[in-house]
């Protein structure tokens, strides 16, 4: 029935494609604000095609379709998407422009919304058309828009005051710091539209995207330290009005393009990865100089100050907590048999909910049983959902939202079972064995100041390499302070394809995970994940400043896992600090039976 449905759509989409004199149409997983995740009103992707990914796209043509992903969803792709409608066409080999060349004939007109894309995207893209003779045209209505009857409408949640005790900085003078940069990069104004820097900017939130406290607006400041506020006015509290004071006026969001127009003869900062094409566009059509530059707040949103360095440790250590009761739970309540994939992200909610401070979720838990734990960004829903079964390795990639942080942390653990099934196998422990000693590699890197996250990222694969597997899927990525779980401009992860982040050199306070993993189709699924935070080191002697990394995740590992004898001394030694730190931390938080299990979970190797 559900593919019939999406047999159904796509017949619709196309019959609105004839209306709009259009040849094929790209669909991104995007919203105005690029976003990685992105409100129920801007899924049409998955609405189209039945993929619940966070990263792909479709093109669909008057006679065939294909769907993009990148390696993290080669498996996932093929469960989710019918394979009758829509070719598997992976990102690492092709892309819209190649594919869209040898299927399209001269004349063809090709759409696009230009607010779900960027204006490089679509320079790019056009280019390749016109050497075939076809034609990339930016629609005026969104055509699934127009299909897809019970659309929901955007959030209309208001947005709250992020107080300065969390945020340790006040708006006025984030707006200060950017209004010096612009004056520094002589431009009169930036828009900022991603939205977790409007949130970082004016200390407020929301709840407009799923696990991601934003609120749906633009913002534009300006180089006199003033600023203008596009939002629904319907989001807008007394207390966020009084919060952002006289020096950011408040308009109704859908007047921001209208704005963008009377802009005529400024210099418009625009960051081309989050300004969509229609930015570029619309500023340009009423006389402005949109310059590409990227987004002022990007940065120091990223190196954090004291005060959320230290909202970040007392949120991982309570996230952490949390963690040990539902790790303890796992060491015995699955082996009972009756616990699914979808029970096992339920009791781990509630654990978190007994801080009586968690906010949301980072993300959506990924519970992981057995093959499901391969699919390296599995989200579990009631058709995919997998008992626990004994005898399996189980997966859980999770975290939480406080107002003093964000947590992201996986652990995989082996859920015992009878007999033979009680130990894991060799291959599990050897796979396992080699992702922790890559993980330790970087929790112990000492590297200079100036290094990027790709020259790290091979310390983490070269003992998977040497045994001649991989994982695909990047080692770290940054995470926000009360804000997206994702946070660039920092990644540690190999450096082909151009991807966003790999060249970004570290800075002290920068906060990034550590989450290597192994994955075998069909099999299992194999990722430790602690954040780290990115602070200077004093070596005696050192010429030149050098950075490590601090550990922020405390929680046990599965020491049942390990092949003890591809440890060496130090990582035996790490291992038995981290674990006798994570007691100390955990232990005053802990009582009764979690206490007693933890202690035995730290006990050294």
């Amino acid at each position: 029935m559900l593919m019939q449905t999406h047999k159904a759509r796509i017949s619709a989409l196309r019959e609105e494609l004839k209306q709009q004199k259009l040849d094929g149409f790209v669909v991104p997983i995007s919203d105005e604000h690029m976003s990685e995740y992105v409100g129920a009103y801007a899924q049409r992707l998955e609405w189209l095609t039945g993929f619940g990914g966070s990263a792909g796209s479709a093109i669909i043509l008057t006679h065939k379709a294909a769907m993009f992903v990148d390696g993290r969803y080669t498996i996932q792709v093929r469960d989710q998407v019918d394979g009758t409608l829509y070719d598997y066409e992976s990102t690492l080999e092709t892309n819209h422009a190649k594919w869209l060349v040898a299927n399209v004939e001269a004349g063809a007109r090709i759409g696009y919304d230009a607010w779900l894309h960027t204006k490089s995207w679509a320079e790019s893209l056009a280019a390749a058309l016109a050497k075939k003779g076809a034609e990339l045209v930016a629609v005026e209505h969104n055509p699934i828009d127009a299909v897809w009857s019970d659309q929901p409408a955007p959030s209309p949640a208001p947005a709250f005051v992020h107080d300065d005790e969390h945020a340790g900085q006040s708006s006025a003078e984030k707006r200060a710091q950017v209004a010096d940069w612009l004056k520094a990069e002589e431009v009169d104004s930036a828009v900022i539209s991603a939205l977790d820097s409007i949130a970082w900017m004016l200390n407020i939130r929301g709840a407009d995207v799923d696990r991601t406290p934003v609120a749906l607006s633009y913002l534009v400041a300006h180089a006199d330290g003033t600023a203008e506020l596009f939002i629904a006015p319907e989001k807008v509290t007394p207390e966020v009005e009084q919060h952002l004071g006289n020096a950011v006026t408040i308009t109704n969001r859908d007047q921001f393009s209208a704005r963008l127009s009377g802009m005529k003869g400024k210099t418009v900062a625009v960051d081309p990865d989050f300004g969509v094409a229609a930015i570029f566009q619309t500023l340009s059509d009423g006389g402005a100089t949109p310059v590409a530059l990227r987004d002022p707040a990007i940065l120091p949103k990223a190196i954090k100050n004291p005060v959320e360095r230290q909202g970040h440790r007392h949120a991982q250590a309570r996230d952490g907590a949390a963690i040990a009761k539902f790790l303890h739970w796992l060491s015995y309540e699955p082996s009972k048999g009756g616990q699914t994939e979808l029970s096992a992200a339920a009791k781990l909610r509630a654990f978190r909910d007994e801080t009586g401070v968690l906010k949301d979720q980072s993300f959506d838990t990924i519970s992981a049983s057995g093959p499901n734990g391969a699919l390296c960004h599995y989200r579990v829903d009631e058709d995919s959902n997998l008992d626990i079964e004994p005898g399996s390795v189980f997966l859980c990639d999770s975290g939480g939202q406080y107002l003093d942080g964000t947590t992201d942390i996986t652990r995989t653990v082996w859920i015992a079972g009878p007999g033979e099934k009680s130990e894991p196998s060799a291959e599990v422990r050897d796979r396992y064995t080699r992702v922790l000693k890559g993980h330790i590699q970087i929790a112990r890197a000492i590297f200079p100041q100036g290094t990027n996250g790709s020259q790290l990222d091979a310390f983490a694969r070269q003992y998977l390499w040497e045994a001649g597997v991989d994982y695909a899927h990047g080692t770290g990525h940054g995470v926000g302070s009360f804000l997206a779980v994702h946070e660039g401009p920092q990644r540690i992860a190999k450096s082909s394809g151009g991807q966003a982040g790999t060249g970004q050199e570290l800075f002290a306070g920068m906060i990034l995970s550590n989450e290597p993993g192994y994955y075998k189709a069909g099999a299992f699924g194999i990722r430790i994940e602690n954040l780290v935070l990115v602070e200077k080191r004093d070596i005696q002697g050192a010429e030149g400043t050098y950075l490590g990394f601090e550990n922020l995740t405390w929680a046990p590992m599965a020491r049942d896992m390990l092949d003890i004898t591809l440890l060496t001394a130090e990582e035996k030694q790490w291992w038995n600090d981290y674990h006798a730190t994570t007691y100390d931390i955990l232990a005053p938080q802990l009582e009764g039976e979690v206490l007693a299990w933890l202690k035995d979970a730290c006990l050294p190797i």
